[in-house]
């Protein structure tokens, strides 16, 4: 079948891809870590047109060395940015290697009821030691453990998502119920390394379930919503979207466009003297002017549903994504904005999904609502 207009999103953590893109940020670097910061990217890119902002994240410093070395955490950046904004969804990177999936569960579920279902999760996995000692957990050493904790925790969240019904919540006033009991899960999960009983403590996500986003090879594809795939080449990158099981293919993009001022390349070499720009074999790569972005995106069209972007310096590259790439793809409908009023799963295209514990009966005899004045 034909895919649709593509979906834009855009990874906005930190100063951009670049190891040391601070060094060319329009602020003090003392202003990264501040709401501030965080709230006039997010709003530049929801004005671009963006359809999701990514945040990435790891309980370990995201670099060493002379460059800033903290960040906030993705979850309680995730909130400001929905609360902040009004169509544009946000998904952080959350890791359930030693992260309890239980509360991995409770916080994007929160982060959905709170942008009223614009929330998507990008699945991590932890494979440094360093991040077992920090978290004071046993080690899960090699892929195929990461990837089995990254799998049962995926289920488990999902599954969490279920166990509240849609109409688990009565809110009557004339018979003071607010739950319905029957309408509560237990989803019982027994693993290799850890048993989840019961039901979430978070009301089911507006979205049913919110966006899931993984690379391949991390969570099997049948349980994610986008995969994000990516190649030395444009073959490559459509030949992993036929591949993939899920829903929707996000191609992975790096990108260093050319300034009023400067050349792509150029400002490549001017930060390489501080930090070299290694490649990456699971994202394509452009630099160059606007317009051959735009040609590149024009190919990908209609072989992949969407792109996420990682500009190689934020405040640089999104004014020029912002005022020479986003409109031209709009003006030639090869890419679509995210409608006010819409969550994220409409905005992709995604149906919103039943609780896995719903039957006919309990989807058929929804229960009588009271409005609260």
């Amino acid at each position: 079948m034909p895919r649709p207009a593509l979906r834009l999103a855009v990874e906005i953590d930190g100063d951009g891809a670049h190891p040391a893109a601070w060094r060319r940020a329009a602020h003090s670097p003392g202003e990264l870590l501040t709401p501030r910061r965080l709230a006039r990217v997010a709003a530049v890119a929801e004005n671009a047109g963006f359809t999701l902002v990514t945040l990435d994240d790891s309980i370990l410093p995201p670099g060493s060395g002379a460059g800033p070395v903290g960040r906030i955490g993705a979850v309680e950046r995730a909130a400001f940015v929905a609360a902040s904004t009004s169509v544009l969804g946000v998904a952080p990177v959350l890791a359930t290697t030693y992260a309890e999936p239980f509360h991995v569960s409770s916080q994007l579920a929160s982060l959905d009821h709170v942008s009223a279902g614009r929330a998507g999760w990008v699945v991590g996995v932890e494979s440094a030691p360093a991040a077992a000692r920090a978290w004071g957990r046993p080690p899960v050493e090699g892929p195929d453990a990461t990837a089995r904790e990254a799998r049962d925790g995926l289920r488990v969240v999902r599954d969490l998502w279920d166990s509240w019904e849609d109409d688990a919540v009565i809110r009557s006033v004339a018979t003071s119920r607010y739950l319905d009991r029957s309408r509560l899960h237990s989803i019982d999960f027994t693993g290799e390394t850890y048993s989840v009983k019961g039901p979430s403590i978070v009301p089911r996500p507006p979205q049913g379930r919110p966006v899931v986003l993984a690379r391949p090879g991390i969570v099997p594809a049948e349980l994610t919503d986008v995969t994000l795939v990516g190649g030395g080449g444009v073959a490559d990158v459509v030949t992993a979207a036929d591949d993939s099981a899920s829903p929707r293919a996000f191609a992975e993009i790096e990108v260093a466009l050319d300034t009023p001022h400067e050349t792509a390349e150029e400002r490549i070499t001017d930060l390489e003297r501080y930090a070299p720009w290694t490649g990456r074999p699971d994202r394509l790569r452009y630099t160059g002017p606007a317009a051959g972005l735009v040609s590149l995106l024009t190919e990908l069209n209609g072989r992949v549903d969407g792109v996420r972007l990682h500009p190689l310096v934020l405040d640089e590259d999104l004014a020029v994504l912002s005022r020479l790439v986003l409109p031209e793809l709009f003006v030639r409908r090869i890419a679509a904005r995210p409608l006010p009023g819409t969550t994220l799963r409409s905005s992709l295209g995604l149906p919103r999904p039943l609780s896995r514990f719903t039957t006919t009966d309990s989807a058929a005899a929804a229960p009588v609502r009271e409005e609260i004045r």
